[in-house]
Formats: structure tokens, C-alpha cells, sequence
């Protein structure tokens, strides 16, 4: 197992994408059901900015769990590098990527080694490279957990119903806002693998890239209000969230659900008064339904839209990246193994 230190990227304090700082720290130790992971590439979500922003509290935490500083991120693809004795079912060399610790601020993704939870870890799908399997954990997990199976059952804090996926077949039609995002085209992708007809929503610049994974009809919301255009659908999973996703329920026929990923202001009177049923869930990390993602992706049934690139030392472009919007499938960083493997 390697010793000394690794470069990581650290928050000590918050505020905009250059308080992001490049730092050395010392390699983690993985604790009892862990393996530690030598991380070629690290996804970027929401979460990132959010703690970097302020956010100390998770949605459905009672107090703030995170102390600067912290080292950001969640989303990982990597070789192991070690594995703690009591761990099964990895070995070292094993290609592997995860969501970690989620939900949570702990994953500490953001750096050239981590210690992950094995739970969280599948097997990286031979067919893609590191770059697109560690862009896949947070966003492909809230889309499956949303739309095929929740996979557990901790309560949301945001309602006290569990959340219960719509079925999805040939004779559903599906309406997804955001669709060119990072959970939008997992999304539109999977309710098309179970046969869904299927209604994108996103700015004009992303029509061909949408028709491409298989969108059936598609609305340019700079130019349209779909909420004008698309009636009595089964589903609409807004990837987008927000106050204005209300605006969506009169799409809905009766007995319809919407699918809000960030909590909207909805008025219960008048969901009762059409018919319909809105519900939201926190994604959670699940290597057993990674894995059964990972053989989607290696099969090619599901495809990974990377946006852009950056160095893990560059990581304040990405930041600034995301905070221009618009962004078509995910945006990664990648980390220079020739120096990680000199200090292993």
C-alpha cells in the first residue's frame, strides 16, 4: 500500500470556484470495509459546489457534518490499490468506480488516492474508459433510483411517503426537462431502454445530441413552453427542479406522476384536484445497482455524454465550467498517474 502523500484538491474556505486549492496531503488509509483507490478520473455534481458554496448540512443531516478543510467530490473511477482485511469481492488491480458515501460530504473524491466503502464500488465496465465510468455513479444512480427501482429504504427528507417508480413500458410516454444533463440523458435513456416514448425538453443546441439517444419528440424550451405543447403524459421526471417545475403538472393525465430531482413549491390542492401524484428521493450510493449499470454501459444500452475535461489541479475550471450552464452529459477531472504512481 502506498505511503506518504498525494495531491488533493481542498476547500479551507467557502465561497466561489478559486477557493478550490491544490494541496498535498497524506495518502488515506483504507478503515474496515474499505479498499483504498488509486483514482484515474472524478466526476463533477452539484454537490461539489453546493459544500463549496456553504452548504454544510445535507438534506436530511440535523447538524452540519463537515469541518474545513474538506476535499470535495463523490464520483470516482480508479484501480485498487489496497483492500482492508475483512473486504471480499475486490482484489488489488481491480477497475472499479463508485458513488461514495453519499449522501454525504465525506467522499473525498477530489484527490489521487481514496478510501471508499467496497459497498459503494462496482466493477468498472470494460468497455468505457475511466474518464466516462466516473462520470456515470451520482447521475446514472439518481436516474435508476428515480425511474426503476429506489433500491432502499431510508426515508427522503424531503416527504414522508416512500418514493415508488412509475412502470415503465411501450405504452408509457415520458417527458424529461433538462434532458441533455447529467441525469436528464441517463434519464432519457433508460426510459427508452423499457420502451418508453419519451418527450426531451432542453435548449435548440442539444436537439441532435438528444435525437441521438433515441428522443422521440423534442421541444426547444427557449422557443416553446412544453407545458403549452405536451398533454396527458404518464411522466414527467424534471431533472431541473425547482419553483417553476409546477408548471409541469398540467402535462400530467390523471394518475400521472411527476418525478421533481431538486424539490419544487408545489400546491397540494391543486395536485389533488388533477389527479396526480408528485414525489421526489434522495439518491444513496449502491454498488449493486452500479453494477447492473456498469453492464448496461459496457454493453453499450447506456451511453455516458462527457461535456468537458479538466486536470484534478484545474479543477477551479471545471467549477467555473459548471457554473456556465448548459451542460451536455457530465464534466470530469482527470489525474496524472505517472506522478501518483511514482510516489506509490
Amino acid at each position: 500500500m502506498p505511503t506518504g502523500t498525494m495531491k488533493a484538491v481542498r476547500l479551507h474556505a467557502h465561497g466561489g470556484p478559486e477557493v478550490l486549492q491544490y494541496d498535498e496531503v497524506p495518502i488515506p488509509e483504507p478503515g474496515p470495509g474499505e479498499v483504498l483507490v488509486k483514482v484515474y478520473a472524478v466526476g463533477v455534481n452539484p454537490p461539489d459546489w453546493y459544500l463549496r458554496g456553504g452548504l454544510t448540512t445535507m438534506p436530511g443531516e440535523a447538524e452540519p457534518s463537515v469541518s474545513l478543510p474538506a476535499i470535495p467530490g463523490t464520483d470516482v473511477s480508479g484501480v485498487v490499490e489496497a483492500v482492508a482485511p475483512d473486504v471480499a469481492g475486490f482484489s488489488v488491480g481491480d477497475e472499479v468506480f463508485g458513488l461514495l458515501r453519499f449522501p454525504s460530504f465525506h467522499g473525498s473524491a477530489y484527490a489521487e488516492y481514496v478510501a471508499a466503502p467496497a459497498s459503494d464500488l462496482a466493477r468498472k465496465p470494460a468497455g468505457i474508459d475511466h474518464v466516462h465510468a466516473a462520470a456515470a455513479p451520482m447521475a446514472a444512480l439518481t436516474a435508476w433510483q428515480f425511474l426503476i427501482d429506489v433500491g432502499h429504504d431510508h426515508p427522503s427528507p424531503f416527504q414522508d411517503a416512500p418514493h415508488r417508480p412509475t412502470s415503465l413500458d411501450r405504452d408509457t410516454t415520458v417527458l424529461i426537462n433538462g434532458a441533455a444533463g447529467g441525469v436528464g440523458h441517463f434519464a432519457l435513456q433508460l426510459a427508452k431502454w423499457k420502451g418508453a416514448h419519451v418527450t426531451a425538453v432542453a435548449s435548440g443546441t442539444h436537439e441532435p445530441f438528444l435525437r441521438e439517444l433515441g428522443a422521440d419528440r423534442f421541444i426547444d424550451y427557449t422557443r416553446s413552453r412544453p407545458e403549452e405543447l405536451v398533454h396527458d403524459v404518464d411522466l414527467v421526471l424534471d431533472a431541473v427542479g425547482g419553483p417553476e417545475s409546477k408548471r409541469f403538472l398540467r402535462t400530467l393525465k390523471r394518475g400521472g406522476s411527476q418525478f421533481p430531482v431538486l424539490p419544487g413549491d408545489f400546491d397540494e390542492e391543486e395536485i389533488a384536484k388533477l389527479g396526480v401524484t408528485v414525489s421526489t428521493a434522495q439518491v444513496r450510493s449502491n454498488g449493486t445497482q452500479l453494477a447492473e449499470l456498469g453492464r448496461l454501459l459496457d454493453t453499450g444500452a447506456l451511453r455516458v455524454a462527457i461535456d468537458s475535461t479538466f486536470t484534478l489541479a484545474d479543477a477551479r475550471a471545471a467549477h467555473e465550467r459548471a457554473a456556465q450552464g448548459h451542460i451536455q452529459g457530465k464534466i470530469v477531472l482527470t489525474v496524472a498517474r505517472e506522478r501518483a504512481a511514482s510516489m506509490a
